[in-house]
């Protein structure tokens, strides 16, 4: 060969080795110090794979505090709690309509005046509202008739009487003046008990047969007494009875209801006549008592659910329709269990829930943990912790958040 020839093989040569030697040393600079190695010195194919990718934050499993870091942690001994069997179940407040009356007219007419609003308080028999009846004055009509017939037959029995005595009539004339009389009592018995159906009262009855004189009003009261919940009707607007919306609709107010759709699972515990506990958003703090009322005869097939009505007993009537409502109802004895405070508990991401356990108050190690019902700001524990061990009660999130950035040292 020539010497250009050889020149060019030696440059070539040169440049393939510096290659070869850049690429080892971004290899190596890729995998690192060597801490995937096995124990074996071999390469583990997964962790090189992990490290080419971008690294993601991982969990640790223990965490030491400096004296700073102590003060956001508080520590406790794992012991027993008590927890009561009970289901709950959220609802709202409703109207009794057991307890809930329409009030129609017990005949037809022309409304004259609406006396209460809604949301008034009425009693039993007050005034609703008044109507302009032909029926009542029909009835009355009648009534004023029949008390004329009887005021004349009683005169011609008067009469006839008299003239028995003398033999100027018959026997016979006689007791046809007895019998006409007789007649005409019965028939103002009559006209009264018709006229008593539209709510007159006697001493109303006596003024309407004394004077000859017809009141065509009808007074329509309250069956019961308890707050006015509607009101469908204005002056001089045309109503019968039975035909809706009732001009009134009055509820008792001393008992009302819970409506609570239960989840399918928890329908065997419950039964009508069950004592509940009622807490309601209006009322923090305070506690409602109250029974199960009734249970609907199916579960909605779409939800799962069903409803149930709970009487709740409202004496100082301050609840409304349609506040917030949660029940609480006990199904069995009360049960002891492992518990921490709810504060110790860690949701993680992942969706387990830890604690932090500890020796010496210093050194935190996370423990995965199974747990069961809420009360009074304890947790019950299921699985992975013994008695008497030490958890953090408080500053359980903050140590997981350490974790989460790294700070696992001292």
């Amino acid at each position: 060969m020539t010497l250009p020839q050889l020149r060019n093989i030696s440059g070539l040569t040169l440049a393939l080795a510096a290659l070869i030697v850049a690429a080892v040393a971004f290899t190596f600079f890729l995998l690192g110090d060597g801490s995937n190695l096995g124990v074996n010195g071999s390469t583990d194919a997964r962790a090189q794979e992990s490290n080419l990718r971008i690294k993601e934050p991982t969990y640790a499993t223990s965490v030491t505090l400096n004296d700073k870091q102590l003060s956001a942690v508080e520590v406790g001994a794992v012991g027993d709690h008590e927890f009561p069997m009970q289901k709950a179940a959220v609802g709202s407040i409703d109207f009794n309509e057991d307890m809930t009356v329409q009030i129609f007219p017990p005949y037809q007419g022309k409304i004259i005046d609406l006396y209460p609003k809604v949301g008034d308080e009425v009693t039993k028999g007050q005034t609703l509202f008044t109507i302009d009846s032909p029926d009542l004055l029909n009835a009355e009509a009648n009534l004023i008739s029949a008390a004329g017939v009887l005021d004349q037959s009683t005169r011609v029995l008067a009469r006839g009487q008299e003239l028995y005595k003398t033999h100027a009539i018959s026997q016979a004339e006689l007791e046809l003046d007895i019998s006409n009389q007789m007649t005409a009592e019965g028939n103002l018995r009559t006209g009264r008990d018709a006229v008593h159906i539209f709510g007159k009262t006697d001493a109303e009855i006596d003024q309407i047969v004394a004077g000859r004189k017809a009141d065509n009003t009808l007074v329509v009261r309250s069956s019961i007494t308890g707050w006015v919940t509607a009101r469908d009707g204005q002056p001089g607007l045309f109503v019968q009875p039975g035909t809706p919306p009732a001009v009134y609709s009055v509820a008792d107010i001393n008992t009302m209801w819970m409506l609570a759709n239960v989840a399918e699972s928890d329908v065997p515990a419950f039964h009508v006549g069950q004592e509940i506990s009622v807490s309601l958003l209006a009322f923090p703090g305070r506690v409602f008592h109250g029974r199960i009322w009734s249970m609907d005869a199916m579960v909605d097939p779409n939800t799962h659910r069903m409803l149930m009505r709970s009487a709740i007993d409202d004496p100082d009537h301050e609840l409304r329709s349609g506040m917030f409502a949660t029940f609480v109802i006990r199904t069995g004895d009360p049960v002891s269990s492992l518990a921490v405070p709810v504060d110790g508990v860690v949701r993680e991401g992942d969706g387990t829930n830890t604690v932090w356990v500890t020796a010496d108050r210093r050194q935190f190690t996370q423990r995965i943990v199974k747990i069961g019902m809420q009360n009074d700001g304890y947790r019950q524990i299921l699985d992975g912790l013994k008695p008497g061990e030490l958890v953090a009660t408080e500053g359980a999130v903050f140590l997981s958040n350490m974790v989460l950035i790294g700070q696992t040292g001292g």
